[in-house]
């Protein structure tokens, strides 16, 4: 999808997942990459170069300040999610966010009132939400095919990353609830709808990473919703292969995602009713690109979205509560913006 007018991004830093997560959807949708800093002067002019981006600047704080930018992409450390989505707020930027929004509930609140006093659209970038393959999960559920919602199951785990990776960084918020959690707890507050409303957390267990002893190697939580259902959701950031499933149970059937955070990697949902078992595929194209044409609709012609700052704040909160029942310290805040 087109639209009318293209958005003109600004990129902090030059992070891998950038590639898949903006520039991909960012050509697909013919939205302009109009700048980009990072760490040094280098990585900005090789990421400038391999991805078509306009023009490299000194800083972040350059990107957010330069007048054609209108929206700014945060993929930075997850510790530097909060102050440079406040830095961007601030000058009445548009944020697209990579999760989490923020380090911890404090920092969230934050967020979601710069972003209510600068009036811009705020997202944070849960782009399995706008997939067929998690579309089609809420159909089953809203048409009435699995009966009322019972039981709900999220895995979101994958091989240990190098010990200097930052995921495993107190300080830079990280630990297997921020990097891979998120996407469990978030996906179950999803199904509110269908569970007479929010789940709220019955109780919560981890393990800390050898070395590390604030920082979570891996987290299960079990909560419980309005109606009755309940939910499991587990992540593990040392695990022995990649697993990213959501199981739906319900009075009448159940359903599987087999791979709901990377549906471009397995399109699947399995199906078990009274009528017998069934395999949907719902296609390969990537969520990223669905979630920038979602958020560009929503700029550019009022169309819904289903995600803000205030939804971020509510997966924040839940995030810390799980940490707090589980042993573990929410994460810090970094004060103050690096230079970038």
């Amino acid at each position: 999808m087109t639209t009318a007018e293209p958005l003109r991004i600004g990129i902090l830093g030059a992070a891998r997942i950038s590639a898949l997560s903006l520039v991909g959807p960012a050509r697909a949708g013919g939205h302009r990459l109009v700048a980009v800093a990072a760490r040094t002067r280098g990585r900005a002019d090789a990421f400038a170069a391999e991805h078509g981006v306009e023009r490299v600047l000194g800083s972040y704080a350059e990107v957010i300040d330069d007048p054609e930018v209108e929206v700014v992409y945060n993929p930075l450390a997850n510790s530097l999610h909060g102050p440079w989505n406040l830095a961007a707020l601030a000058a009445g930027k548009h944020v697209l966010s990579e999760k989490p929004s923020a380090s911890n509930t404090e920092e969230a609140t934050e967020v979601r009132d710069a972003a209510a006093k600068a009036g811009t659209v705020f997202m944070e970038g849960f782009h399995y939400l706008f997939h067929p393959v998690t579309r089609r999960l809420h159909e089953l559920l809203g048409s009435g095919e699995l009966g009322e919602l019972r039981h709900v199951e999220t895995m979101v785990a994958m091989p240990a990353p190098p010990g200097s990776d930052p995921r495993w960084s107190l300080p830079l918020a990280g630990g297997a609830l921020m990097d891979l959690g998120c996407y469990s707890l978030h996906a179950q507050r999803t199904l509110a709808p269908w569970a007479g409303g929010l789940p709220h957390l019955v109780t919560a267990r981890g393990g800390a990473r050898q070395g590390a002893p604030d920082v979570d190697e891996w987290l299960d939580a079990e909560l419980a919703f309005p109606n009755g259902a309940t939910g499991s959701a587990r992540c593990h950031m040392a695990y022995g292969d990649v697993r990213m499933s959501l199981r739906v149970v319900g009075s009448r059937g159940e359903a599987t995602a087999v791979n709901f955070v990377q549906p471009h990697l397995d399109d699947r949902v399995l199906m078990r009713t009274a009528a017998g078992d069934r395999t949907e595929e719902l296609g390969k194209r990537s969520s990223y690109t669905y979630q920038l044409e979602a958020y560009a609709a929503h700029l550019r012609h009022g169309a819904p979205l289903p995600l803000d700052a205030e939804d971020a704040l509510t997966t924040m909160s839940l995030i810390d509560e799980c940490y707090r029942t589980a042993g573990f310290p929410p994460r810090p805040r970094t004060t103050a913006p690096a230079s970038g």
